[in-house]
């Protein structure tokens, strides 16, 4: 059976295909699944070896089923490179390593998380992006209340845009805190800010009408 080294990258991929008579086949290609089809979809079943990353789940499973026996390795395994020369690091001498180890055995499986844990795993990095990025917007509009000599009372995260609606806001300021609150459209209170700003931009856009129409 053949072994092949897979140096896996976002864009374009190393292929290093040692053959069971010892020829040796390099190529390169597009990390896509049409071309992972394309290169090896119609080779007889290989033994694949890839360092775990963000994409090694997605093309794993795609190699499996294409009928390959693919394992997902540790990176921070130093034995899996040692046939690799250490005067130069490059994507074939990666490929060309990883392949070596998957005939020899000198790498160790990274344990492959399931769909269930993956889902479950995003939905929490989703979520704290969120939070981090609700306390940046809450950070800024309450710097700019208080550039304006106003005060937003104490109180959770949520509430913060109802404390500011109440606040009487100039019609600048308002227009200056639509834009946070358009991206915050779950935050209780955010309409009346959006209100106040609109009402101001109307006010401008009448004042130039009327400019415009005098003698």
């Amino acid at each position: 059976m053949d072994t092949i080294g897979l140096d896996m990258h976002k864009r374009e991929s190393q292929l290093c295909i040692l053959a069971e008579d010892g020829t040796v086949v390099e190529r390169r290609i597009v990390t896509s699944r049409e071309r992972f089809t394309a290169v090896l979809g119609n080779r007889p079943k290989a033994r694949i070896l890839l360092e775990a990353s963000t994409e090694s789940e997605w093309v794993a499973q795609h190699l499996e089923s294409l009928g390959h026996d693919v394992a997902v390795a540790d990176p921070n395994y130093a034995p899996m490179y040692a046939t690799r020369s250490r005067r130069m690091k490059t994507d074939k001498r990666d490929a060309r390593a990883l392949a070596e180890a998957m005939r020899l055995g000198a790498y160790r499986r990274a344990h492959r998380v399931s769909a269930e844990r993956r889902h479950i795993r995003a939905e929490l990095a989703v979520r704290e992006a969120l939070v981090r990025t609700r306390t940046r917007y809450i950070s800024l509009v309450k710097a700019l209340v208080r550039r304006d000599g106003l005060r937003v009372a104490g109180s959770e995260a949520e509430k913060v845009a109802k404390r500011i609606a109440e606040l009487d806001l100039s019609d600048n300021l308002a227009a200056e805190l639509m834009p946070l609150f358009k991206d915050a459209e779950r935050w209780p209170g955010a309409g009346k800010v959006r209100f106040a700003a609109a009402k101001h931009e109307r006010a401008e856009a009448e004042t130039i009408f009327v400019n415009d129409t005098e003698p």
